[in-house]
Order: C-alpha cells, then structure tokens, then sequence
C-alpha cells in the first residue's frame, strides 16, 4: 500500500492588506500517495501560488497543519525548512530560472553546491539527469544556446539531481508553444510512470488532464474533480 506522506489539514492563509485580513486559503485539506501526478487547477488569483509557496516551505499557514513524511512542517525552523527545500523538493518554475552565465551542466549543479555534494558527484548526477531528460548532446551549451523546450528540461534536470520526494512544478508549460508544451508533459509522465511524486500547479485545463489527478482551486476553496471554473 502506499504511504500518504503529505498531508495538508484545515490549511488556511490570510494576508494584512490596510486594516483587514485577506483570506487567501479557506480550510484546505489534501493528501497525496507516493507516486501520484496530481494536477492543481485553477485561475489567476485562485490561491494557487499560495499554495505552491506553502507546498513548497517557502511560506508557512496562518492555521492548519502541513505534514510532509511525518513531520509537522509548521514546527520545523529555518534551517529544517531550508533542508526540505534542499533534499525534499524539487521545484520547476514557468520562467526556468537558469543561470544565463552557466552552462547546462552547471546550472544543474548549482543546488548540489549547496547541498554539500563533492565535486565529482555532482558533475557524475549532472550530466546523468542531463542524459535523461534528453539532452546528452547540450551539456555544454548556455541558456540563450538552447530552445525553450531545452531550457526547461535543464530545469527538469537540475530539479531530479537532489533526488527529491516530490517534484513541483509551477506552471511549467506556461512559457512554451503549444507542441513543446506537450513535450515536457511527455516527460512529466515518463518520470511518474517511474515512480516519481508529481504535484504540478496550471490554469490550463488540458495541461491539467495529463496528471493522474486533478484537484480545482477557486477563491481559496478546493475541490476535486472537474474543472470548478473552466
């Protein structure tokens, strides 16, 4: 059977804009096995990149509990934070925030560095990470070099190389053409047929529709199931 090692409960956040709280999350709960591809669907200004910060322990929960693998997230401090962030996560972003001074090898690198990895491990997980998402031939090659189907797997690349429990990815077609866009799906797909967590957050419908799961984000609230606004 599967673990469920992620779990959010009652999660709610609200923000002080002038002289009231903005509620920007309304008692989110949401679990997710290992191994799944989950989808989140929604709108701009649906609470969705709150999410993915909360997710992704880059921002914490007015209330609520956040359990990542066991553990309280909520009553973790920075550093064990900045270790999940490290070791737990790997984030993919819409824009790819690559290095545009560093090569591809390099760019994929760069959080090993501060993860600790010796020099010869890294560049070893680099140029493997590289080869899988298909781009053996582009180790060398810097940002404005490659495509943007390209720069995206580099970001693919440099997200597997820590080896996370969980990748997340943020809008991660949002910044491609239609058929690029379905290529990186593609990959998405073949890395969770392996066994990877995906939790992937889109606008699009049809982007949504190639995880296993989709959960809708409207106004804070969730629901799963169809689109809720589309």
């Amino acid at each position: 059977m599967s673990e469920t090692y992620f779990a959010m409960r009652d999660i709610c956040k609200s923000y002080h804009v002038g002289d009231e709280d903005q509620m920007v999350l309304r008692h989110v709960n949401l679990s997710i096995e290992e191994g799944e591809f989950l989808s989140i669907l929604g709108p701009s200004g649906s609470g969705k990149s709150t999410m993915m910060n909360i997710i992704g322990c880059l921002d914490v929960p007015t209330s609520g509990e956040y359990i990542l693998r066991d553990r309280n997230v909520g009553e973790l401090d920075q550093h064990q934070l900045a270790q999940i962030r490290c070791h737990e996560i790997g984030f993919i972003f819409q824009q790819f925030q690559l290095l545009p001074r560093l090569d591809a090898m390099r760019n994929v690198e760069l959080p090993l560095i501060y993860a600790g990895v010796s020099r010869g491990e890294r560049r070893q997980r680099a140029e493997e990470t590289l080869c899988r998402v298909g781009l053996k031939d582009r180790l060398h090659h810097y940002p404005n070099q490659l495509s943007g189907g390209q720069q995206q797997r580099v970001a693919i690349a440099r997200a597997l190389a820590s080896d996370p429990t969980i990748l997340l990815a943020d809008e991660p077609t949002g910044a491609l053409d239609q058929t690029t866009g379905h290529q990186v799906m593609d990959l998405f797909q073949e890395l969770n047929g392996e066994g990877r967590t995906i939790i992937m957050i889109t606008h699009d419908l049809n982007i949504a529709k190639r995880g296993r799961r989709i959960v809708n984000i409207l106004d804070g609230e969730l629901s799963e199931g169809v689109s809720a606004y589309d």
